[in-house]
């Protein structure tokens, strides 16, 4: 399948979950990325909700970072260049939604890309060889683009589909990703 019908085709999966079973589902990721080999890191980028989209609920996994004392790491885009900064989540940071109702922090301390030792990625699908489909802007690649030794790890209520017919160089693939039922790795 292409991008595009990816997309229309996961939108519609999501949009066909209830609240209480993607809160479930969401909780069976978050236990599952405790099998992962990534907890000697210290800086975790963590998306944060869009619940209108129904994403996967990231506040299971943010308990389990925090929890472990970890440094949580939060984005916040730039429209107009595409870019994102990163700042870290603490009790006094604001979160507001920005016009695509995505939540975002409005102050804080700002992390630099080269810090950020894992990054989780927010997806609508992805192929057995790790990589995603997104919501088409090109924030997430031109981030990971920019720290290119962190772990790359995709959150997914669904399996891999076989292939992402129309992949291009900008794409960069995950290390992992974890769904409620497995955790697929990547070579």
């Amino acid at each position: 399948m292409n991008k595009k019908d990816l997309r229309s085709t996961y939108k519609k999966k999501r949009k066909a979950l209830d609240q209480s079973t993607i809160d479930s589902l969401s909780l069976k990721i978050a236990n599952q990325t405790l099998e992962l080999p990534i907890w000697e890191a210290s800086f975790y980028h963590l998306f944060l909700t869009i619940k209108h989209l129904k994403e996967i609920e990231t506040e299971p996994l943010m308990s389990i970072l925090f929890g472990k004392d970890k440094h949580v790491v939060v984005p916040k885009s730039d429209i107009s260049t595409g870019k994102m900064t990163h700042y870290l989540l603490t009790d006094n940071t604001v979160i507001k939604p920005n016009i695509w109702s995505i939540p975002e922090p409005q102050n804080g301390v700002q992390i630099y890309d080269t810090q950020i030792q894992v990054v989780f990625v927010p997806l609508l699908a992805f192929d057995k060889k790790g990589y995603r489909v997104g919501y088409g802007k090109g924030f997430y690649d031109l981030f990971l683009k920019s720290c290119p030794k962190a772990i790359k790890i995709g959150l997914s209520f669904f399996d891999a589909v076989d292939e992402i017919e129309d992949k291009n160089k900008y794409d960069i693939p995950l290390d992992y990703c974890v769904t409620p039922t497995q955790i697929y790795r990547f070579e």
